[in-house]
C-alpha cells in the first residue's frame, strides 16, 4: 500500500483547538480517518521546527491521500503539505527502466 507523509503547521483557530482536545485525541481523530479511507496511521508526531505535525499514512491510492488532504485543509485547522513516500524497492525499478530524454541545449 503506498506510503505518504503528511507535514502541517497549526492555524491560530488549530492551535485553539489542541489547546482543548489535547494531542492523543487528535492522533486518535486521524487514526480514524485512515481506517474509514481503508489505511492506516503509521506515525504521528509533534515537532519543534520546521512543521508542527508530521503523519504518515498507508493509503490505499493517490485519490484517498489528495481526499484526506483536501479535507484536512478545508477544515482551517491545518495547513498541510502531502507527499508520497517512495521506497527504496521502488527506486530500483526506476532505475532499471529506460528514459530518453535530451537536457536542453545538449
Amino acid at each position: 500500500m503506498p506510503k505518504y507523509l503528511f507535514q502541517a503547521n497549526y492555524t491560530a483557530q488549530g492551535l485553539q483547538g489542541l489547546l482543548k482536545e489535547g494531542g492523543s485525541a487528535r492522533r486518535q481523530v486521524f487514526d480514524e480517518m485512515a481506517r474509514e479511507q481503508g489505511g492506516t496511521l503509521e506515525s504521528f508526531y509533534y515537532a519543534f521546527g520546521g512543521s508542527d505535525l508530521y503523519i504518515t499514512f498507508d493509503l490505499p491510492d493517490a485519490a484517498t491521500a489528495a481526499a484526506v488532504s483536501l479535507n484536512i485543509g478545508a477544515g482551517g485547522a491545518l495547513d498541510i503539505s502531502t507527499v508520497q513516500l517512495i521506497t527504496a524497492e521502488e527506486i530500483d525499478q526506476a532505475c532499471g527502466k529506460t528514459v530518453t530524454y535530451r537536457p536542453p541545449g545538449a
